[in-house]
């Protein structure tokens, strides 16, 4: 259905190399030299760029926050987008420090909001309590849009794209589309989201199981599973990810629903995830189980569950950091000492 781009062996290959020549312990930045030689893999070069970067923020409504498992109201969902146009968010404050750009789209806001790239499917999902969330044409649709999306961005030059999301209610929905890939129990696979007391978190698992056992989505059917329990936020950012392997663009997975994401994109189209990069552990419950899936390893584990995309910031400040010692460091040969050998 989809075609995909390979990974360049022969970069991975040269990247490690040039790990090795480094004048310090052999492996000794862990994980972090492992996503350069991805990134090399990706690029096709060791000599790999992520200078142009941004923050693909997918914003949505939830049908389902109408039935009191969300702290605050649906309204937010409008306000924050906006702001992300003025700049005025988490992820906006972080990216400015970074060089990144913030690019937000309107996949399914339930009202128009003002300087925003408008992709809106719809004005927010269905409850998914009573119906679908969705079509099935409206998930095809939505999955379209993330890959459109960053076809227009590396067009635009960006080298390297994190995934980030926006929409009140996104993780009782990122929590019933893990629930049927995962073959979970419901309260197994949720969490808090933005902050629940204990009643409304009662609350949200039985929600999220009587939408489950109403709809009864096929999981070996990515499209089924988002259109009676998804949302289009999480649809369009599985597009974003099957669309960074399709153009050769590396995809920051940031926490929960990014995760979520991710997997349904694996599912789709196998072997998208090798231009993935995980950057936390989200405090969510199992994203750690889904970023073990899709064979990946992040470099931070510090309680996080913020969303917008922000901890795929995070990652890309020690990102850069860990690339000054890539680029800027000393060989082994420039200071006339042994190289370290592996150890078997």
């Amino acid at each position: 259905m989809y075609k995909i781009r390979k990974l360049d062996e022969q970069a991975i290959e040269n990247a490690e190399k040039k790990w090795n020549s480094i004048a310090k312990p052999l492996h000794s930045l862990g994980v972090f030299e492992e996503i350069v030689k991805n990134i090399a893999g990706i690029q096709g070069t060791q000599n790999i760029d992520i200078k142009k970067r941004c923050v693909l923020v997918m914003c949505a409504d939830n049908g389902v926050v109408c039935e009191g498992i969300t702290q605050t109201g649906q309204e937010v969902t409008a306000v924050v987008t906006e702001n992300f146009a003025k700049g005025a968010t988490s992820v906006c404050a972080m990216a400015r420090n970074i060089g990144a750009d913030v690019v937000p789209i309107d996949v399914g806001v339930a009202r128009d909001v003002d300087g925003v790239v408008n992709k809106k499917i719809s004005y927010g999902t269905k409850n998914m309590l009573h119906e679908k969330a969705m079509t099935y044409e409206q998930a095809k649709e939505a999955v379209q849009v993330g890959i459109d999306c960053v076809k227009e961005l590396s067009e635009k030059g960006y080298k390297i794209i994190v995934t980030g999301e926006m929409g009140i209610g996104n993780t009782t929905t990122s929590s019933a589309v893990a629930s049927v890939l995962l073959d979970r129990k419901a309260e197994d696979v949720t969490g808090r989201g933005a902050g629940l007391t204990s009643g409304a978190l009662e609350r949200k698992i039985e929600v999220i199981k009587k939408s489950i056992e109403l709809h009864k989505p096929d999981k070996n059917n990515i499209f089924d599973v988002l259109s009676k329990v998804g949302g289009y936020d999480i649809a369009a950012l599985t597009g974003a990810f099957i669309g960074g392997a399709m153009y050769g663009i590396a995809m920051v997975i940031d926490g929960f629903i990014s995760s979520v994401a991710a997997l349904c994109a694996e599912k789709l189209c196998p072997k998208c995830s090798d231009f993935m990069i995980a950057s936390h552990v989200s405090k969510e419950s199992c994203t750690a189980d889904i970023l073990k899936i899709l064979g990946k390893k992040a470099p931070i584990n510090a309680d996080m569950c913020l969303g917008e995309g922000t901890g795929g910031m995070v990652m890309l400040t020690a990102l850069d950091t860990a690339l000054c010692v890539y680029n800027e460091m000393s060989t082994f040969d420039d200071i006339n000492v042994e190289s370290y050998k592996e150890l078997k």
